[in-house]
């Protein structure tokens, strides 16, 4: 999947996001990248053999104080290789389409790394995605 269709696939990600999420998302920006940097997976403790689908980088809304302001946008990193290799994953498991797939984790990852934004942490956004 080229670039383009995959950074449309992001921006439909962020279109979908449930009313009260969208209503307050402020001073953020998202982008898409190739990967992962070498340094980045060292500083969130990873290898280079490990996946990192997305990040967030900011500071969450319950962290913010009442002089929160003129600061630098938050920001959320979409890694565009990892999450075609991990579609590509789920396709060799789950069977099914290779574009749907990558749809399914385009979507997962945002909401994930949108979650964040929000102040939950991974393991809350594990229980949301398991209930």
């Amino acid at each position: 999947m080229d670039r383009d269709r995959f950074e449309a696939l992001v921006e439909e990600a962020l279109a979908d996001l449930p009313p009260p999420f969208a209503a307050r998302l402020e001073n953020i920006g998202v982008e898409v990248r190739a990967r992962p940097s070498l340094r980045t997976l060292r500083e969130m403790g990873l290898g280079r053999e490990d996946t990192l689908l997305g990040l967030y980088q900011g500071v969450p809304h319950p962290e913010r104080t009442h002089d929160y302001g003129n600061v630098m946008p938050d920001r959320i990193i979409i890694y565009r290789e990892p999450i075609l290799d991990e579609a590509e994953m789920v396709v060799e498991e789950e069977g099914g389409d290779y574009e749907d797939a990558i749809c399914r984790v385009v979507r997962e990852t945002v909401l994930h790394e949108i979650g964040h934004h929000f102040g939950l942490s991974d393991d809350d956004l594990e229980r949301l995605e398991y209930d």
